[in-house]
Formats: C-alpha cells, structure tokens, sequence
C-alpha cells in the first residue's frame, strides 16, 4: 500500500483510496469512521504509529551519512593526488554537500513523507533522475578539472623518474588502501541499513498483532517482511 506521513496522520492507501488512517498517534479511523478501542488496543496503536514514524528519520539519517561516506571518499583520492584543499575535491564536495542538503529537507519532521505502494516516492527523488545528478556532478567536476589532474599525473610520473612500473605499482597500492578504508567504514554504514531493515520486520510485527486484536482491521495486510533468526538485532 501507500505510505503518507505527516505531523498528525499516518495513512495507508490503495488505488489513490484510503485504506485506514491513525490520527496523532491514538486515534484509527476505517472508512472514515473512528474505531473505537479498549487500553491494550490502544497501547498497541500507539506503539504501531510511533515505530513507524521513528523508520522516516533513520532513513534520513543513513542516506545523509551514506552521502557523507562518498565525499570522504572523493577526499581521500584527490588529497592523495592533488594535496589537501585542491579544488577538484573541493568543487566535487560541494556538489555532494548540495544532494546531502536535499536528503535532509526532504525528511524534515514539519514536511509530508508520501512514498506510493510500489515503494517509489512520488516525485521520484531517489529514482534514476537522483543517481543521475550524482553521476553529472562528478562527471562535471573531472571534465572542468582535467588539466589538473593530467599535470598531477605528470608530476607524479616525474617523482618516479619516469618510471611507469613504479608509478604505476604506487597507484594501484594507494587504489587499495582506499578500498580497504572506505569499506571497513561501509560495514558499518551497511549494520546500519540491516538494523533498519530488522524495524520494518518489528513494524510487521505489531501490524499482525492489531490484526488479531481488532476486528476492524483484520482485512488489512499491508506491511510484509521476513528476518532469519541470525538476522534479528
């Protein structure tokens, strides 16, 4: 189903209709009609509501640091060859910082959170047209900036007296030690990711649960997700 989210409502929807609302965080309303519910129905409810707002700013946060990762990254290369404070590393990271801006406004608790039932935003913000901008930025960065990479290269070949084994050799070695650095920092990006994957199975969880205990939403299954026992956090 679709998931809309804003600062008083929570609402799955099917085909553009409504499938059931919660209402700040205690109140279920099916076929626009309020339900009404005992103490543990409405614990559960509350308890339902507040976990899935609490996946928006985990989304947010992880896209942020995964945008952070990439510009460390960037850093790394051209530090390595360029020195630090070089204005392609600069140029580049300003354009990611610019992305990374856009992810944080759009998860801002005042503003809407809408993704479809096909699980795609509406504007497709994280769609092609998202991966699109960041291959045009880097792309944009290294056309403008090839004069000064292929002067560092030369000067680099120089250090080696000419030598293209060594240059070679050199770069393939600090190509490595760049690998190993970002994906140690990945693991832990990628735990992250997993963990929040493991509250979208405890969101299930409670969705079954409501499902058992109030008759009115036993129709509704809109949250699936499956986790091997090695996989729970």
């Amino acid at each position: 189903a679709g998931l809309r989210i804003n600062k008083h409502l929570i609402e799955f929807s099917k085909n553009e209709k409504a499938l059931y609302q919660i209402l700040d965080n205690k109140t279920l309303v099916i076929n626009g009609s309020e339900v009404t519910l005992d103490s543990n129905q409405q614990a559960l409810i509350t308890e339902y509501s507040t976990k899935i707002r609490s996946v928006v700013p985990e989304v947010k946060i992880l896209a942020v640091d995964a945008i952070n990762l990439a510009v460390e990254g960037v850093n790394l290369a051209f530090d390595e060859l360029l020195g630090q404070g070089n204005e392609v590393g600069i140029e580049l990271t300003t354009h990611l910082h610019g992305i990374r801006d856009e992810v944080e406004q759009r998860f801002d608790s005042d503003k809407e959170f809408y993704i479809d039932e096909h699980g795609d935003f509406a504007d497709d913000f994280f769609g092609e047209e998202f991966e699109n901008r960041i291959e045009e930025a880097i792309e944009h960065t290294i056309k403008n900036s090839m004069g000064t990479l292929l002067i560092a290269v030369g000067q680099e070949m120089l250090f080696s007296g000419g030598d293209m084994d060594a240059f070679e050799s050199r770069m393939e070695n600090f190509g490595k030690q760049i690998e190993h650095e970002m994906e140690l920092r990945g693991e832990a990006l990628e735990k992250r990711g997993e963990a929040l994957c493991y509250s979208v199975y405890q969101i299930d969880q409670l969705e079954q649960a409501l499902q058992q205990q109030v008759n009115e939403m036993s129709e509704f299954d809109v949250i699936s997700a499956e986790v091997s026992d090695a996989d729970k956090i």
